[in-house]
């Protein structure tokens, strides 16, 4: 069990790392330009949440106990 949450931590870390990236582009205005094509700007918006979430549920996922499903509705009487 280790050994996965390790793992789920280090990719979290690493879509963190990538979200942090798309911030300090959205932040700076850095022009990206791949041939002739300039990447727009809005692109990194929707990388920044999408990356941001995927860190976040990796590491609420890599902290969550075994046996518990995240449920806490329908598992509401182990909580009480």
């Amino acid at each position: 069990m280790a050994t996965k949450n390790f793992a789920l931590r280090i990719a979290g870390f690493i879509f963190g790392m990538v979200s942090i990236l798309h911030l300090f582009r959205i932040v700076t205005g850095i022009s990206i330009i791949i041939g002739t094509w300039v990447l727009p700007l809005w692109i990194n918006y929707i990388g920044f949440v999408a990356t941001g979430f995927l860190c976040g549920w990796l590491w609420w996922l890599s902290f969550r106990k075994s046996g518990d499903s995240g449920n806490y509705i329908t598992n509401y009487h182990r909580y009480k």
